[in-house]
Formats: C-alpha cells, structure tokens, sequence
C-alpha cells in the first residue's frame, strides 16, 4: 500500500516501527533506569523515563531519515565529549537511585510491600523525561544504529512523506516498547517483595553506575 501522493506510505511506518521497536529493546542503562523507577516510583514515573528515550529515538531518527549529514557528523564528531557527559549523568542518577533506607524496605513481607511513591505532579514526570531524553541524546551509538538499519533495509532516499513515516514509526516502535517494559514490570512489582525490591534498586544503581563509568573511560581513552 503506497498511500496517496502527500501522504506518508503505511509501509514505511510500519517498518520504522519495528525498527524503533527493536532498538529500544536492547536493554541497557536506559532500561534499567526505567525498570529501577517503575519498581520504586511508579508506573506513571516508568513510562516518562521511557518516553524520554522514545522522542530521542526519534530525534536521532529524523537526523537519519532526512539526510542531516551535517549535524550527523557534529554529534559523532564530538562523540567522546558526548560519552563522558553521559557518562557523568548515569553516575548521578546511580548515587541518587541507591537505596539509602534498607530498614523500611526490607522490614515485612510480601503483603506488606510499601507502595510507590507518588508522582507527585507534572515536575517529577518531566524530570523524568528529560533525564532519559539527555542520556540517550548523549549517546551517539543511537544515531549510528539508526543510520545502520535505514542504510541496512533500504530505507533512505525517500521523499518528505516517506521520511516523516519512518520517524514516526521509530518513535512510535519505540513508544511502544517502554508502554510494554513499564506494565510488565508493575505486573511482576507484587511478586518481588519488600527484601527482592531492595535488592533490585542496589543491583540496578550499581549497574548504572559502572556503565556510566565505562562510558566516561570510553570517552577519555577516545
């Protein structure tokens, strides 16, 4: 199905949705960030932190989509400047997730699992967006990945409509993606307990925190 002249082609969306899909999948600190705060804040939280990546996807979509060589080559240009920024913002966020209060966590059952913490207005879900909007836009793999896969299924050349359709589809593949990671987590939240909650926030906080500092020596030893 081609779609009419002015339109964006079905087909194209249909493929920049999995695209973006399959890119979100790989799960990484991003990921671990999103399961972290769903499982201690919410999935209200979850699903901002993972929209924050989305439109990332999709600004670093549009960039590959149509043709933005040049602002390409800046961001890959200053890729170790971007990795060590990064880098800084995960070990950030790593020491502010760590689990400080073991007692209050800990102490209790399963039915006794604290609840999580309210998100307390539109402030803390846009924090949380732009959080996970900075990291990924910090990470020029993204656009390098996207470039790979339009070169890889032929997606390039295509006119304005075609275009918007694939970055449509990223974002929406992408979207998608964290709806799914964020609603089977808060399934899975009252099966974890109290004690398995704790111990999920101190292994993701150190997990975060040594990619960040991978991140930062990346960036360093260029």
């Amino acid at each position: 199905m081609a779609g009419l002249p002015g339109m964006m082609p079905p087909g194209l969306y249909l493929r920049g949705l999995a695209i973006g899909f399959a890119i979100a999948a790989a799960i990484g600190p991003i990921g671990l960030l999103c399961i972290r705060r769903t499982l201690a804040e919410g999935r209200a939280i979850g699903l901002a932190t993972g929209l924050g990546a989305a439109t990332a996807d999709g600004l670093y979509a549009a960039v590959a989509a149509f043709g933005l060589t040049a602002l390409s080559d800046v961001l890959i240009g200053q890729r170790r400047a971007l990795a060590i920024v990064g880098g800084a913002l995960l070990l950030l966020l790593a020491a502010r997730a760590w689990p400080r209060r073991h007692h209050e966590i800990s102490a209790g059952t399963t039915a006794s699992l604290p609840a999580p913490r309210a998100a307390g207005g539109a402030r803390r879900l846009a924090a949380a967006w732009a959080t996970t909007l900075g990291l990924t836009i910090t990470n020029p793999a993204t656009i390098v990945s996207f470039a790979a896969a339009f070169v890889g299924f032929g997606l390039v050349g295509h006119g304005g409509p075609g275009a918007a359709a694939l970055v449509l589809g990223v974002a929406s593949g992408s979207a998608a993606w964290w709806v799914l990671l964020v609603g089977v987590v808060g399934v899975l939240r009252p099966r974890i307990g109290p004690v398995g909650l704790h111990r999920v926030g101190i292994a993701s906080s150190a997990i975060i925190g040594f990619l960040g500092l991978a991140a930062i020596w990346g960036g360093l030893a260029g």
